[in-house]
């Protein structure tokens, strides 16, 4: 049984790592096409019916361009970091009702030497952080279950960035404090890289993308969009 991603894959990233230019990508393009772009598309639609089991109004679409993919190219507008191309493959399955990188998701980041799993909101915007902390503010309880979900707290750990006061209308000795501090609300699952070779890649990502259900559940509850249909 033939795999999705292959040592080209971790080859090419490593290449690309060390030879960030136009000039080197554009000369290597076809390479990106069989090592990574496609590999990945194929590794979407394989993801359909992983993700319809436990989370079916998360989305894949294996387009090319705008879909679950995400770009290659750096955004370096705003960047001290002038490099052209990210050095890594990242895939996001976001929420149906979603329209970009910011709404509820599931997250896949393989590069050379780091892999890992990512569930829940990347820099929620305003509106939505605010439901987020006031969720959590008059649903106390239930948020610090799905954290301590067995599964989930063996596997994930809170990332993301945080305020360093408490935020507006909340006190500083508020017993959920830190959580109400965060402006991201992701759980992070570090993996093996060799664990991309593997045949059972859907399986085995879906496996930890179902573990992080209680996180996701509470988190589409707390913005008003379901997480079961």
């Amino acid at each position: 049984m033939s795999t999705y991603f292959s040592e080209q894959t971790f080859d090419f990233l490593r290449q690309l790592s060390e030879n960030n230019n136009r000039d080197w990508f554009n000369a290597h393009k076809s390479d990106y096409e069989a090592a990574l772009r496609e590999p990945a598309r194929a590794f979407i639609r394989a993801m359909g019916p992983e993700l319809v089991r436990f989370a079916p109004e998360f989305i894949t679409d294996d387009r090319k361009m705008g879909g679950s993919l995400m770009r290659i190219y750096r955004d370096v507008r705003f960047s001290k970091n002038k490099q052209p191309y990210k050095t890594n493959i990242g895939i996001q399955f976001r929420h149906k009702q979603g329209k970009d990188v910011h709404a509820p998701g599931f997250y896949l980041h393989i590069e050379a030497h780091e892999v890992f799993v990512g569930a829940g909101i990347w820099h929620p915007d305003g509106e939505s952080l605010k439901k987020i902390r006031t969720y959590i503010d008059a649903h106390a309880t239930r948020w610090q279950d799905a954290l301590a979900a067995r599964d989930f707290a063996e596997w994930f750990q809170l990332s993301g960035e945080s305020l360093k006061r408490p935020p507006r209308g909340f006190d500083a000795d508020h017993p959920l404090i830190d959580e109400l501090k965060r402006k991201d609300f992701i759980g992070i699952a570090p993996l093996a890289p060799e664990l991309m070779l593997e045949a059972d890649l859907p399986q085995l990502i879906a496996g930890y993308f179902e573990m992080a259900t209680p996180l996701m559940r509470e988190l589409c509850r707390a913005i008003g969009v379901p997480y079961d249909t």
